[in-house]
């Protein structure tokens, strides 16, 4: 499960962001652009460093 301040990468295009909420299985995110938007916990995988 995803924590509001993981960094997450976006499985299908390799988008990189910060999870800012998580309701349930979505998480909203901020992308790298400054773009936000809710997506699947399924879709998303955390960032290793």
């Amino acid at each position: 499960m995803f924590a509001v301040g993981d960094c997450v990468i976006f499985i299908p295009d390799g988008a990189r962001g910060t999870v800012v909420a998580v309701n349930g299985s979505l998480c909203h995110i901020v992308w790298e652009d400054w773009f936000t938007s809710w997506e699947k916990a399924e879709e998303l995988r955390k960032e290793e460093k």
